[in-house]
């Protein structure tokens, strides 16, 4: 499962726009995404994405690769909690969720999720802001949707806590950077000069 904001001026990477403006903010999200369509396209296993305003028909998703559906609830816990519940009760024994802001994140990072969730319960990718990039269940623990401050540094901490309550089997993977504010691009110089490179198709 592919959590995505539709890429619109003004809408996307705020934080990042602080410093370098709208339009460049827009920018860096399509590569983002350029990035993401890449990475889930190399894993032979079903996907689905989920855009938070509307669903695009006509965007860089290919139909018949990648279920196309809506975010559904308040806040990101319930949005997320809504796509695990539903994931689950069309059958899937293994579902993972990913967003659209980790340039580090790569398609053995993916396949390894998947396997780590054939002998643990849980898996999270930890990003180093605090929170994570990755959340993987075989089963819907509502816990971990619940009572936390979501885009804080708490989250994965919060996060931990409950695998601890339920005494759930889990693995991290390894820790990554999400590109949420300027600082976040200095491991990525070329980010910037191939900002008009991506694929603006939304």
């Amino acid at each position: 499962m592919i959590f995505i904001k539709n890429p619109e001026l003004g809408k996307v990477k705020t934080r990042l726009a602080k410093s370098i403006g709208h339009e460049k903010a827009l920018n860096v999200y399509h590569l983002l995404l350029d990035h993401t369509l890449k990475i889930t396209s190399a894993i032979k296993i079903d996907k689905a994405v989920f855009y938070s305003d509307y669903i695009n028909e006509n965007d860089i998703w290919r139909e018949g690769e990648f279920k196309k559906l809506l975010q559904k609830g308040e806040d990101l816990g319930e949005k997320m909690s809504n796509a695990f519940i539903d994931a689950f009760k069309m059958g899937y024994k293994r579902v993972v969720i990913i967003g659209s802001d980790c340039f580090e994140l790569n398609e053995g990072i993916l396949n390894n999720a998947f396997k780590i969730l054939e002998e643990n319960e849980v898996v999270i990718g930890p990003a180093n802001d605090g929170g994570y990039y990755l959340l993987g269940l075989q089963k819907y623990h509502k816990q971990f949707f619940e009572n936390k401050t979501w885009s804080t540094e708490t989250v994965l901490l919060e996060t931990l806590h409950d695998l601890s309550n339920l005494n759930l089997s889990f693995k991290l993977l390894p820790a990554l950077s999400d590109i949420d504010e300027e600082k976040d691009l200095n491991n990525y110089p070329t980010i910037l000069n191939n900002e008009n490179k991506c694929s603006k198709t939304f």
